[in-house]
């Protein structure tokens, strides 16, 4: 819709009531343009999603690009497979993921990771997110916790509040059903309720709402959206 449609379909997203947006891509927008539009909708973007090869090539004019646009965060989402088959490759990955931090950091930026299921999968008797958790360094790589994922990898996102606390500025709110289906918030199993309560532990600053294959994505924020408006703990 965005490709189709930038401006208009960011129009329909404030309408709802959203105030946040993240983004993956411009869609042949300059960041001077993105901003222009965000600041007429008055919607704020602390963070965007970036390839993990940017890292290691064109890293200094990606950071430049979101400091225009006005991110805070700089995320990567993504490990290729072929760059983390080992607990060692885990590692490696980990220390390219602090000199991206390190960057960031001079350059006035958080940079921050994100999940899929794949991160809890035990890979010689360890989960590859323990490894890169206590592999980096807390102040360069903070965690954008994806709530569906982690809990599709059968991991406890309670459990790494309290291990970690403080270190999930951002997480993504879509819902699972008790058979693993990806859902609308809301018409799920998880208990957003009790998530929501531990924020401050878990350091929650920005709640972004995801489906990744809806039927109608309007619709479907908007459902998300109501059901949260309602929700009170």
């Amino acid at each position: 819709m965005l490709k189709q449609d930038f401006e208009g379909t960011l129009a329909r997203v404030a309408k709802i009531g959203y105030r946040e947006v993240e983004f993956a891509g411009y869609f042949d927008r300059s960041p001077q343009q993105v901003r222009a539009v965000l600041d007429r909708l008055r919607l704020d973007a602390p963070a965007a999603h970036v390839s993990f090869e940017s890292i290691e090539v064109g890293w200094d004019a990606v950071l430049h690009m979101a400091r225009l646009v006005g991110h805070r965060y700089v995320v990567v989402a993504w490990i290729p497979e072929e760059r983390r088959r080992s607990l060692d490759d885990w590692k490696r990955i980990a220390e390219r993921l602090n000199q991206a931090g390190t960057a960031c950091r001079a350059a006035g930026l958080q940079f921050a990771y994100h999940n899929h299921a794949f991160e809890f999968d035990p890979l010689e008797g360890r989960r590859p997110y323990d490894v890169l958790l206590d592999a980096t360094d807390t102040g360069l790589v903070q965690l954008e916790l994806d709530l569906y994922w982690i809990t599709k990898g059968g991991a406890d996102p309670f459990a790494y509040f309290a291990r970690f606390p403080g270190r999930f500025p951002m997480v993504h709110v879509k819902d699972m059903t008790a058979r693993g289906e990806m859902v609308d918030v809301g018409k799920g199993a998880i208990d957003w309720r009790r998530i929501f309560a531990q924020a401050n532990e878990a350091g929650i600053q920005h709640y972004f709402v995801e489906h990744d294959e809806p039927p109608e994505p309007l619709d479907s924020i908007r459902a998300s959206y109501t059901y949260l408006k309602r929700l009170t703990f």
